[in-house]
């Protein structure tokens, strides 16, 4: 099975800043109901960044002005592979909104890597957790 390749982002409100935006899937897509770094597949003849650019723009109508990668993973679902390149981005022109409806929501890295935390993920976001865990 050939993995799909998906861009996400870490986001944070501003340079320094412990708050982070989080998007909830939509309940009728894969792992719907689960919160998720926001992002997308890259199309092809697309470099990762030029798709986290157009996802965020699409998806979130910001502009990223500062944005470095920080992390790629894979991972195995049952029915499908992703293979997941997850940027850091720390600045951006314009106001996040879920343009597509979806819900969005600005939370501290504590809450969301809290043992007991209220926001489920997707599994393959765990190893993301983990690492703003340790930061």
């Amino acid at each position: 099975m050939k993995p799909i390749h998906v861009v996400a982002a870490v986001i944070y409100a501003a340079p320094g800043s412990s708050q982070i935006l989080i998007a909830k899937r939509p309940d009728h897509l894969h792992q719907g109901g689960l919160w998720e770094f926001p992002g997308g597949k890259v199309d092809q003849g697309e470099s990762p960044r030029q798709a986290l650019v157009r996802e965020l723009q699409e998806e979130l109508d910001i502009n990223i002005t500062v944005a470095e990668p920080l992390m790629q993973l894979s991972h195995d679902y049952s029915d499908k592979q992703v293979m997941l390149d997850i940027w850091q981005v720390t600045d951006f022109e314009g106001q996040a909104r879920g343009v597509e409806g979806q819900q969005c929501r600005w939370v501290s890295v504590a809450e969301i890597v809290a043992d007991n935390s209220d926001y489920q993920f997707p599994a393959a976001n765990r190893a993301i957790l983990e690492r703003l865990k340790s930061t």
